[in-house]
C-alpha cells in the first residue's frame, strides 16, 4: 500500500510547513523557519514508532519505508537549491561564506573517518 506512505509523507510535509510558518511568525520573519527539518524529523519519528505494524514485511510498511527514504534526499536537494539562490542574490559575502563552509566540511571528512575507525 504505497498510498499510505504518500499520505504519511504529505501529512508530515503539511505539519512541517505549518510549524515552520509558526516559528517564522514567532521570530518576526515572513518566512518558513525549519519547516523542512520538522517534517523530516516527524516522518522519521512516525515511521519508527514502537508497536506499529509498519515493518518492511508488510505492504503498508514497504510503501511507508519507500516514501520516507525518498523524502529526505529530495527535500534536502530542494533546500540546498534555495540556499544557493539566496546566497547568489545576497551578494559576494554570502557566497564566500557558503563556499568556505563547504570547504571546511570537505576538510573534516578525513578527520571524521579516522575518528570513526577507532575502536
Amino acid at each position: 500500500m504505497p498510498i499510505l506512505g504518500v499520505a504519511l509523507l504529505a501529512a508530515c510535509t503539511l505539519a512541517g510547513l505549518f510549524v515552520g510558518d509558526l516559528l517564522g511568525a514567532a521570530l518576526g520573519l515572513e518566512a518558513n523557519v525549519g519547516g523542512v527539518g520538522v517534517a523530516m524529523l516527524l516522518l522519521i519519528a512516525l515511521t519508527n514508532l514502537p508497536g506499529r505494524r509498519l515493518g518492511p514485511e508488510t505492504p503498508t510498511g514497504n510503501g511507508v519505508q519507500f516514501w520516507s527514504l525518498m523524502y529526505i534526499p529530495i527535500i534536502v536537494a530542494m533546500a540546498a537549491k534555495q540556499n544557493v539562490f539566496a546566497a547568489v542574490s545576497g551578494g559576494v559575502m554570502a557566497a564566500v561564506a557558503g563556499v568556505l563552509a563547504v570547504l571546511a566540511a570537505f576538510a573534516l571528512v578525513p578527520v571524521l573517518s579516522r575518528w570513526a575507525q577507532r575502536p
